[in-house]
C-alpha cells in the first residue's frame, strides 16, 4: 500500500452537508480518488486543548457544537467506531517528539470531524481517532505535530486536518444574514489566498510558518487562527519535502474560502 496523503479540508458551516454546493460535492467525490485508509486521524479546529490530546473512545458520541442552524442537523449521526489502538500510537509518536500528549475519553465527534467524514466516507465503517489543536500555540508547533505523525501515512492512516482556509465569521455572517451565499469574494480574501496557495504548492515552509506576519491580510482572514492550524499538521505530515496541491477551490458568503489541499 502506498503512503496515504495528508489532507487539509475546509469544513464550512455545519449545514454544508445539507446543500448542493461545490464544496459539498468535492467532499462527496474525493475519497474515490485515493486508496481506502485503514483508519482516519481527524485534526479538527473545533477540538481545542492546551496540549495535544488524542481521543481513545471506542465508540464516540456526537457533539452538536453550534446553534441557530437547521433542526435536521441535530438528528444526524456518524457512527464510525473509534480507534483506541491508533490513539495510543498517536500518543506514542507525539511523546517521542517531546510534545507531551494526553489521552482523553468521553469526547465525541464535533462538526469539524463529522461534517467532512460523513461526506468522504458515508458508510461510517472506517475507525476514527481525533487529535486536538492548541490555539495558544504557533503554526510551527502544529507543523511539528504533523512531522511526528508522518509515519502513520505509511501505516494506511489518512490524516485529515479540518478547518477553513479563511475564517472571518463576522464578514461571512453579514452576507449570511442577507442570504448572499454567492457573494463576491473581497479583494482582501483574494490577496491572502493568492499569497498562500503558491507557497503551499512550492513547500515554502518558512514563509508559511510566518504567515501571520508575511501574508497580506492574514489577521483579517483569520482573526484567530485555530481554523488554519490543521493545515500545518497536514503540511508537517507530508515529510521532508512538503509540497501540496490544491484539490478544491470555492467560497461561500464572500469571506469564507473553502479550499482543500493534499500533501503526498
Amino acid at each position: 500500500m502506498a503512503a496515504m496523503p495528508s489532507l487539509f479540508v475546509s469544513h464550512g458551516a455545519p449545514n454544508l452537508i445539507l446543500y448542493d454546493t461545490p464544496a459539498r460535492q468535492f467532499l462527496a467525490d474525493y475519497a474515490e480518488s485515493i486508496e481506502r485508509p485503514t483508519a482516519i486521524l481527524s485534526v479538527s479546529a473545533h477540538f481545542e486543548t492546551d496540549r495535544p490530546a488524542v481521543v481513545a473512545d471506542p465508540a464516540p458520541d456526537m457533539i452538536y457544537d453550534f446553534g441557530g442552524f437547521e433542526d435536521e442537523l441535530y438528528t444526524l449521526t456518524y457512527p464510525a467506531p473509534g480507534d483506541p489502538a491508533l490513539a495510543e500510537r498517536v500518543a506514542g509518536l507525539l511523546s517521542d517528539a517531546d510534545l507531551a500528549p494526553a489521552i482523553v475519553r468521553k469526547r465525541g465527534y464535533d462538526h469539524g470531524t463529522w461534517v467532512p467524514l460523513m461526506l468522504l466516507y458515508p458508510g461510517a465503517d472506517i475507525p476514527v481517532a481525533q487529535l486536538s489543536v492548541q490555539p495558544g500555540a504557533s503554526a510551527a508547533h502544529h507543523y511539528r505535530l504533523g512531522e511526528a505523525l508522518a509515519p502513520l501515512r505509511d501505516e494506511g492512516v489518512l490524516i485529515v486536518g479540518s478547518g477553513s482556509f479563511t475564517h472571518n465569521l463576522y464578514e461571512a455572517f453579514q452576507n449570511l444574514k442577507r442570504g448572499a451565499v454567492d457573494a463576491e469574494r473581497p479583494d482582501w480574501v483574494s490577496a491572502f489566498v493568492d499569497w498562500m496557495v503558491p507557497r503551499i504548492e512550492a513547500g515554502a515552509v518558512d514563509d508559511l510558518l510566518d504567515y501571520r506576519t508575511k501574508a497580506p491580510f492574514a489577521v483579517e482572514n483569520h482573526p484567530t487562527d485555530e481554523h488554519l492550524l490543521p493545515l500545518y499538521v497536514a503540511l508537517g505530515a507530508a515529510g521532508a519535502r512538503p509540497k501540496g496541491h490544491r484539490i478544491h477551490e470555492s467560497h461561500q458568503f464572500g469571506a469564507l474560502e473553502l479550499d482543500a489541499f493534499a500533501f503526498n
